[in-house]
């Protein structure tokens, strides 16, 4: 039975921040019930131990994220967490004393897009406190995220932003040595026990519009990786924010029926060969990654 390294499930594509380089979905606001997140658990159980909660919005948003979070570990999931951070101090004691999940990243490339009532040292606070008790479980890993690099990085608008948050991370976990002079986008950087910064290169995200095309490529998508969006369209990667890749629907027909319809099946064997078969897929700069 195919087995996936991961599965994403995006329990809500709404979102607390409005951040300049995550476009808009054009999908309707939506949160996922409890009982469906269980219908989804039962039925992707054969096929991953490990899930993501992200493709679009804050997962820790969402209104029982609680429930969500402990119906996972009770069966048994690799829980993954990408999250920008700015509720995070609400869920301290809960991620360190009840369900500790495998990993949680950190956006900081979101920074700059915080709520008007939060202050750059409370965001940044707020997160290593945060740290500070997760991490004394030695049960999760962390990866603090910086995806907003360009070529030319000290010229861009980014570099005085993530200096102060390189700055204030040395600080913190009294750092005897410059991270910048040792970061690598791409490469992550392990600075702790468990604990990671990954930077890398500000990427785009796909859309028919772009005026970028390329057939020839790589992806991972249907090989280590999936997606299942809120109302339970399965697309084959986390890029895909819209479901234009619709793949079928989860409370519809079974996965494994999915994972061998006609347009699953092109597409994975479109890139064996290095071939986009996906319009979309066409319009996508990260498959490049994998050349």
């Amino acid at each position: 039975m195919k087995k996936f390294k991961k599965i994403y499930i995006e329990i809500t594509n709404i979102c607390n921040l409005k951040c300049d380089f995550c476009p808009t979905t054009k999908r309707k606001n939506e949160e996922m019930t409890v009982e469906n997140f269980q219908i989804i658990l039962q039925k992707i159980k054969p096929f991953t131990n490990h899930i993501y909660l992200h493709v679009k919005g804050e997962p820790l948003f969402h209104s029982n994220i609680k429930k969500l979070l402990n119906l996972a570990h009770s069966m048994e999931f690799n829980i993954n967490i990408t999250t920008n951070g700015t509720l995070i101090s609400e869920y301290t004691d809960f991620f360190s004393n009840e369900v500790q999940p495998r990993q949680i990243n950190f956006s900081l490339h979101s920074f700059d897009n915080t709520h008007d009532t939060i202050t750059p040292n409370k965001y940044l606070k707020d997160i290593f406190l945060f740290l500070d008790s997760i991490l004394l479980s030695e049960k999760t890993y962390v990866s603090l995220r910086l995806w907003n690099f360009n070529k030319d990085d000290k010229n861009s608008r980014n570099w005085e932003k993530n200096n102060y948050i390189l700055k204030e991370i040395e600080k913190h976990f009294k750092l005897e040595y410059e991270i910048a002079h040792l970061l690598t986008p791409g490469i992550g950087l392990k600075i702790g026990e468990k604990l990671y910064i990954n930077s890398d290169y500000e990427f785009i995200w796909p859309t028919l519009d772009t005026t970028y095309f390329e057939e020839k490529g790589f992806c991972y998508a249907l090989r280590n990786q999936i997606a299942i969006l809120v109302d339970g369209t399965v697309v084959p990667c986390c890029l895909d924010n819209d479901g234009i890749i619709n793949l079928g629907n989860i409370f519809k027909t079974e996965f494994s029926e999915i994972l061998k319809n006609k347009k699953t099946l092109d597409i994975y064997n479109g890139f064996s060969q290095n071939n986009a078969v996906e319009e979309l897929c066409k319009k996508c700069q990260f498959k490049e990654k994998f050349i």
